[in-house]
């Protein structure tokens, strides 16, 4: 019987398995047979000669046309000439020496066969485009090996330079012809399910008989992919759920009720409901793990701070992270400010706030690590300074975390570490808005809030797309839009990809063929250009993440009092930067950025009840991918819309790789959008059996599954988040 594990070349020798582990990185049976096919040609189905583009390497399928010998231009011999064609466009081949010999004897005209190699596209003297291919690999109808010619869909493979798509196929018949898997799954939900069996279905996905059968094979290979998954995720919230930790209910006349009887607004409903769920989840003696994602601007920090005074009120601490200095400085003084007079601490009650970076000067880092040793400080705001060993807590009850997408999860799991009271409670916080089907995915394991509700008094946003490539005129009519919003006394932000010259980006470049493309446009230079042009006159002021911490404050404070009219800055000013003055923003390049990037920087305006105005300046021409993503930026400001966008545009392994482990992603059927049903139905499966059988007991079959998919490397990682 073979094994997922078995070794490669234990099964199909070392000559076959040799070329699948250097180009694939493949070396197990498993491996090779979850190495699906990506698409299936059919008899006379010929692949299109006219997609095929400059140094691309394919597998084509076509019939010989035409085959002649040439004499050589520049030396003495022969070469063979064969055109292929797929009735409508051609391609030539060429052979040269004793290839040509045997490619004469065995691609006849009429004959119908495989060929892979690289593509050469050259233009002819009448301006055409003629493709070629140079001495390519080709296997033809009448050999043995060639299945795909028979009626059946031929599987065409994700193949790599000098491994032809039919080596992949030997490999695979060679396997499945002994193949025989104990199934993972329960016979009972199999057939609740109607689901084939996993031999059954890797048969039919690689040697289908018909399109029936590739249906069938998707089904189950979706399913599993989901199903364990889901398992990992279940498993880990039932393991957490008894996890012992101090339970913070609060009281009904603290700091918390004190904090509410003052709020200058009322809260939304949105708040309200996502806060007694969080305040529920704090009265638990199990520790909360929750994830509160919501629109920009819809109040999380509201929320969160909320939840501090809860633990707070009873008797513990909270600690929250942020990212960057900026957004650390940024979330302590507006705690401070909506805290009022609650945030003295000492013989004026309330509690302390206490802020911690690694750039603070030596005395008031002294105090404030006594503040939080002591209890002193009930709140704690800190970048990356608050996972350093020097750093102690009286009693940590509750961890927040901003943007936890920043942070890697040793850092997470060293500030949840310092708590001496068990587990504390912890609550992530996203403003890039998740669709549902990868919230259920990536963050399974957590209890996810959403805000979707933006709170009254939040003006529209304006989004308009400046074409300056193809009307340049548009970009100086952008630069008159800044001076007539700064005569109204209002300011502005111009954000760059990159610092300086010698300096890389700070953003979410958009991963993109650049080869051809100036480099992004500079914090440094831009300031400076329009400072001297077409901003003369206006207070200009640059800020990025590789000035000094106290400058970067000082620059802060200056734009937040009205100082400064023009802020020129990187991304550093993506989150948590609040001045209710700013009304338009200008994003320079914008195509260089990802879509859930620029619908974060965009929410820096619009918050004081000024209309906001975003403008994304670009040199994309129509109709490209980068175009229509910032054509759909401009469309919409839901940014639950855009998230979907967003991932449609990127690999689904790019979003659970980075989630799970940072490895490569075991997805390879599923598709987060496209297959919301298959997840939903694969997590109640999970749910019901882990729930009736935690340990998998009953099904060792299941649990070796979950024990490959779950190394001793993930289980620490999955553990520690």
């Amino acid at each position: 019987m073979t094994r997922f594990d078995e070794s490669l070349k234990l099964a199909v020798g070392d000559k076959t398995a040799a070329p699948l582990e250097s180009a694939l990185g493949i070396s197990t049976v498993g491996e090779l047979l979850r190495h699906y096919p990506r698409r299936y040609a059919e008899r006379g189905e010929l692949t299109p000669i006219a997609s095929l583009e400059h140094d691309d390497h394919v597998t084509v399928v076509g019939r010989v046309s035409a085959v002649q010998r040439r004499p050589m231009k520049n030396r003495q011999g022969t070469w063979l000439d064969v055109e292929v064609t797929d009735g409508k466009d051609r391609l030539r081949l060429a052979f040269f020496g004793k290839g040509a010999y045997v490619a004469e004897q065995r691609l006849l005209p009429g004959t119908e066969a495989f060929f892979s190699g690289k593509v050469n596209v050259f233009a002819a003297p009448n301006g055409v485009k003629r493709r070629s291919l140079t001495h390519p690999d080709y296997v033809t109808e009448d050999e043995e090996t060639a299945e795909e010619f028979s009626t059946a869909p031929v599987p065409i493979y994700p193949s790599a330079q000098n491994l032809a798509t039919w080596k992949i196929q030997r490999a695979v018949r060679t396997v499945l012809d002994v193949l025989e898997l104990d199934d993972p799954l329960p016979p009972a939900m199999r057939r609740r399910l109607g689901l084939p069996g996993l031999t059954d279905a890797l048969k039919a996905i690689h040697r289908p008989r018909d399109h029936g059968d590739i249906a069938r094979a998707k089904k189950r290979l979706k399913f599993d992919e989901a199903f364990l998954l889901q398992a990992v995720l279940v498993r880990r919230r039932i393991a957490a759920a008894q996890w012992p930790a101090t339970a913070r209910p609060g009281k009904e006349s603290g700091l918390l009720a004190d904090f509410d009887a003052r709020l200058p607004f009322r809260l939304t409903d949105g708040q309200r409901e996502v806060g007694e769920e969080i305040s529920a989840d704090l009265g638990s003696e199990h520790p909360m793990h929750r994830l509160l994602q919501g629109e920009v601007g819809a109040g999380k920090t509201v929320v969160a701070l909320r939840a501090m005074l809860q633990v707070v009120d009873s008797g513990g601490q909270a600690a929250l992270l942020a990212p960057t200095e900026v957004l650390a400085q940024q979330h302590h003084r507006s705690i401070v400010a909506m805290l009022g007079d609650l945030a003295g601490g000492g013989m004026f009650g309330g509690t302390g706030v206490a802020l911690l970076t690694g750039s603070m000067g030596a005395a008031a880092r002294r105090s404030n690590l006594l503040d939080a040793a002591s209890g002193a400080a009930g709140i704690v705001v800190g970048t990356h300074a608050l996972l350093q060993d020097k750093v102690q807590f009286a009693d940590l009850g509750l961890v927040v975390v901003d943007e936890q997408h920043r942070f890697g999860v040793e850092q997470r799991d060293a500030l949840r570490e310092k708590s001496q009271g068990g587990r504390p409670h912890v609550l992530v916080m996203t403003a890039t808005p998740i669709p549902r089907t990868v919230a259920m995915t990536v963050f399974g394991d957590l209890e996810v809030s959403t805000l979707s509700q933006l709170p009254s008094g939040r003006a529209p946003i304006t989004t308009h797309v400046v074409p300056a490539a193809e009307k340049p005129h548009y970009l100086q009519r952008t630069w008159e839009r800044i001076k007539e919003e700064v005569g109204l006394g209002r300011q502005a932000y111009i954000v760059c990809p990159r610092i300086g010259d010698q300096e890389g980006d700070e953003g979410d470049l958009a991963k993109e063929d650049t080869e051809e493309r100036r480099p992004p446009l500079a914090v440094v230079e831009v300031a400076e250009m329009l400072a001297d042009g077409p901003l003369h006159g206006l207070r200009v002021a640059v800020l990025h993440g590789k000035l000094p911490p106290e400058e970067k404050d000082a620059i802060m404070r200056s734009f937040a009092r009205g100082e400064v009219d023009v802020l020129v800055a990187t991304t550093v000013i993506e989150v948590g930067v609040d001045v209710p003055n700013a009304s338009v923003m200008v994003i320079m390049d914008a195509d260089r950025f990802g879509v859930s990037q620029l619908h974060q920087l965009r929410g820096r305006v619009g918050r004081g009840g000024l209309p906001g105005l975003c403008l994304l300046v670009s040199e994309a021409v129509p109709d490209t991918p980068a175009r229509l993503r910032l054509d759909a930026v401009a469309r919409t400001l839901d940014g639950f819309e855009l998230s979907r966008v967003d991932l449609e545009q990127r690999r689904e392994g790019d979003v659970l790789g980075a989630a799970q482990s940072g490895r490569k992603s075991s997805l390879r059927m599923l598709q987060l959008l496209r297959d919301e049903d298959v997840i939903e139905s694969a997590r109640e499966e999970a749910l019901s059996l882990l729930t009736e059988d935690p340990l998998l007991e009953s099904h060792p079959g299941l649990k070796a599954e979950l024990d490959t998919l779950v190394t001793d490397e993930r289980s620490e990682f999955l553990e520690k988040t």
